[in-house]
């Protein structure tokens, strides 16, 4: 993975205005090189296993509130993944308005459970939703809470990888 330096001013006035510089970096490369669905899915898979180590690393420090986080983000780049791959109203939709609102995410997670037969997708996805909320946002859970909650987000990440790179 390259590692590309953006200036702290221009990443505090997209946060400011709601702009996540992952998926806008992303979604402005994969436009411009025209890639197809399936190398975006497996270029958002390899972003959720960067967070999945981190978020290991992080319990290790007994960092539960960045911990939970960065499960919270493996999550959301499976759904976005396995949303781009099977090609979800979702997924159009977050294309259309410019970005990913939770509410897609959770319909995306949903309407993948249900078509492919995975409850582990549905799972994963409430459980990281659990980690955003109380985990990062209230930090209200402890690192012991978290690694309960570990399980079900590498079930999800195993999941999606075996979706989409069939292994």
């Amino acid at each position: 993975m390259e590692v590309v330096y953006i200036p702290r001013k221009l990443v505090k006035e997209a946060e400011k205005r709601g702009i996540e510089i992952h998926d806008f970096i992303i979604k402005i490369l994969t436009n411009k090189l025209k890639l197809d669905p399936h190398d975006v899915a497996t270029i958002r898979l390899e972003l959720a296993e960067k967070f999945l180590r981190e978020a290991k690393e992080c319990i290790e420090r007994d960092d539960a509130v960045q911990a939970s986080e960065k499960l919270y983000k493996v999550a959301e780049e499976c759904i976005k993944a396995l949303a781009i791959k099977f090609n979800l109203p979702e997924a159009q939709e977050a294309y259309k308005v410019g970005g990913w609102w939770l509410k897609l995410l959770s319909r995306a997670a949903k309407t993948l459970s249900s078509k492919l037969n995975e409850p582990a997708i549905n799972r994963g996805w409430c459980v990281a939703y659990d980690l955003h909320v109380w985990g990062f946002h209230e930090a209200s859970l402890t690192v012991d809470h978290i690694k309960v909650s570990l399980v079900d987000i590498e079930q999800l990440f195993q999941k999606t990888c075996k979706l989409i790179l069939n292994r």
